[in-house]
Formats: structure tokens, C-alpha cells, sequence
């Protein structure tokens, strides 16, 4: 943590680290969705949705209280050890998380017709309402993603806060995805349709995003903190509702013909990584710009305030979600046959080992 060298490198090194983080989290994110969409039947399916977004939403919680305490007392060096020492935790906890992996099973797929991947991609893209939920969640992961690397800085330059209290922060936005996730199964319990419940978090998110810009000039930690924890119930909503959805699609193509699961999920899982990474990529140079232009007095004495780059990127994000709402209100019109109420108790009974 003493070393001294070209800043360069540094800057380098962890946009590689950040490359490859993201790299390896969707790669397993689409193969593991994959896999647990085909090891699971029919009526498991939302099943399978809650038991992985339970489990996402738990490790990210831990992860935020360790990490916002281990923070607690900052400095570079311990900012260094923190980043080396989660690194190390995250190499053990993936080794742990290959053992005993299910085994790949020829027997399951050697009467299946292989497709070659761009016939199945025109198959799955052909229906206007597959495009329709693609670029809703396109639209909708931009959304909640562009203020990813600026909400804990908009704590602390704006608002005053601790790193470790804006690290908390984390926590909290993963405490409120818990409960639209809990909200969710209640509603699908129900019958509710999965496109609905997206648009339901994209319009919670939206006022979550107003309560985040009005923190500013009331100067209320109180009220940044619950725009945080409301951007994260309304992008667990959005997250559900959406997968859910994607997953239904392998019963329900256009021809009758059952469309790859894989193929299905890594469509979700490319939508919503590459508008996520292009939104935080964005945000951060909006943010910049706008900041940097602002203190010349460029743009006004309004924007010469720290908090105008900020504010500037979270009203874009507001526009984003009220486009999302509007690309899939159409899905949402009609009750199809796949989320009528079953009756059934939403949870992990009978799920599939």
C-alpha cells in the first residue's frame, strides 16, 4: 500500500479487476439461470426465481455489513486490505460453489436437435413481444444501474456521510430488493402477471429517484436513505417480474416449438448486462461533465452546486423508467394462461436436487 508508481497503472489495473468482475458474474449468472431453468419443471419455475434471488439478495446484505464495518475506521492502505481481502474471499467462496456441481447428463439432451445459434436467435426474436421485453429490461436495468457508482459518493460529497455509512448503503438498497422480492411472491402467488409486477418497480423506482434528488436541498439523510432502500425494492420488483416472464417464454413460443432455455435466459441476461454496463459507463461521465462544466459557470449558478451532476443523471434515470413503463405496458394488458393462480404456495417447497 506504500508503493509509488505511475497513476496509470493503478487506474488500469482496476478497470481490468472491473472487466473481469463483470465478465465472470454474468457468465455464471446466464449458465447457473440456465441450468436451474432446465432442471426445474413447469410450476417450479418461479420457484427457482425465489431461491436465487433470496440467496443473491443475502450474500449482498452480509457482504455490505462486513465490508461498511470493516470500513468503519478508513484509510488507503485499509481501503487496499479490504479490496485484497474480499478478492481472496471471493476466489474461495466460487471454488466452494463448484464443488459438487450437478453433472453434465448427455443421456438428458441426446434426442434434442441442435439449432444452429442464429436460426434460434431469429426463432426467439421473430415474436414482437420477446423484442417488446428485451428492450424493457434494456431499458429498465440502464435505469436502476446508472447510479450504481454514484449513489455512495452522492452521500458523502452531498450529504456528508462516513464511508462506512454510505457502504451501509448497500446493504440497505439489498434490504429493500428482500422485500419487493417478498412483495413479488405474494402477487405471483396470486396470479399476478409478471410483465404488471416489472412495471409496478419501474414506477416505485422512479419515485425513489425523486426522493434521492430531494435529499439535497432538504438535507435529509433520512430521506436519501429511503430513496435508496425504495431503488432497491423497485429494481427487485423489476428484476423478478422480468425474469419471471423471460422464463415463461419457453412454453410459449410463436410456432409451439420450445425455445432454448439458455438461449432464453441469456438473452434476459445479455439485455440487462450490456444496458447496465453501458448506464454505468454513462453515469459516471454525465456526471463528470456536467460537474466539470458547472464549476466553470458554464451552465449556470444552478450547476455549480456538487450535488447538479448528480441530480443530472438521476433524472435521466426517472426518463429511462417512464420509457421502460411504456415499452411494457402492452405485455401487461392481458392475463395469460401461465400466471393464473395456482393455488400454490410460493417458496422452495419440493424444489428440485
Amino acid at each position: 500500500g506504500d508503493g509509488v508508481g505511475p497513476v496509470w497503472i493503478g487506474q488500469a489495473g482496476a478497470a481490468l479487476a472491473f472487466l473481469l468482475v463483470g465478465a465472470g458474474m454474468h457468465t455464471v449468472q446466464t449458465a447457473g439461470l440456465a441450468l436451474a431453468t432446465d432442471i426445474a419443471g413447469e410450476e417450479q419455475r418461479p420457484r427457482v426465481v425465489a431461491l436465487l434471488y433470496v440467496m443473491l439478495l443475502i450474500g449482498m446484505v452480509a457482504s455490505a455489513l462486513v465490508l461498511g464495518g470493516a470500513l468503519r475506521d478508513v484509510t488507503y492502505l485499509r481501503i487496499i486490505q479490504v479490496i485484497q481481502g474480499a478478492a481472496v474471499v471471493t476466489l474461495a467462496l466460487n471454488c466452494i460453489a463448484m464443488w459438487r456441481q450437478e453433472k453434465r447428463d448427455p443421456q438428458r439432451t441426446r434426442t434434442i436437435v441442435r439449432q444452429d445459434f442464429w436460426a434460434s436467435w431469429r426463432q426467439l426474436t421473430a415474436e414482437p413481444d420477446v423484442r417488446r421485453l428485451l428492450l424493457a429490461v434494456g431499458l429498465g436495468a440502464a435505469a436502476f444501474s446508472m447510479q450504481d457508482v454514484l449513489l455512495e459518493p452522492y452521500g458523502g460529497q452531498v450529504l456528508g456521510l462516513s464511508v462506512g455509512a454510505t457502504t451501509a448503503l448497500t446493504a440497505l438498497s439489498a434490504g429493500g430488493a428482500l422485500a419487493g422480492f417478498a412483495l413479488a411472491a405474494f402477487l405471483l402467488t396470486g396470479g399476478a402477471n409478471p410483465h404488471r409486477l416489472a412495471g409496478f418497480g419501474a414506477v416505485i423506482g422512479a419515485f425513489a429517484f425523486a426522493l434521492v434528488i430531494l435529499a439535497d436541498p432538504l438535507e435529509s439523510a433520512l430521506m436519501f436513505a429511503a430513496g435508496a432502500g425504495a431503488i432497491g425494492f423497485g429494481g427487485g420488483l423489476f428484476s423478478v417480474g422480468s425474469l419471471t416472464a423471460a422464463m415463461q417464454l419457453q412454453r410459449r413460443s410463436g410456432d409451439g416449438a420450445l425455445i432454448d432455455s439458455g438461449l432464453i435466459v441469456g438473452a434476459w441476461g445479455a439485455a440487462q448486462a450490456t444496458a447496465a454496463g453501458i448506464a454505468i459507463a454513462a453515469g459516471g461521465m454525465i456526471r463528470d461533465l456536467v460537474s466539470l462544466w458547472g464549476a466553470s459557470g458554464a451552465l449556470g449558478e444552478a450547476f455549480t452546486r456538487p450535488a447538479a451532476g448528480y441530480g443530472v443523471v438521476y433524472h435521466i434515470e426517472i426518463v429511462l423508467l417512464f420509457a421502460a413503463i411504456a415499452v411494457i405496458g402492452p405485455l401487461a394488458r392481458y392475463r395469460s394462461r401461465d400466471t393464473m393462480s395456482t393455488g400454490k404456495k410460493f417458496g422452495l417447497v419440493e424444489f428440485p436436487t
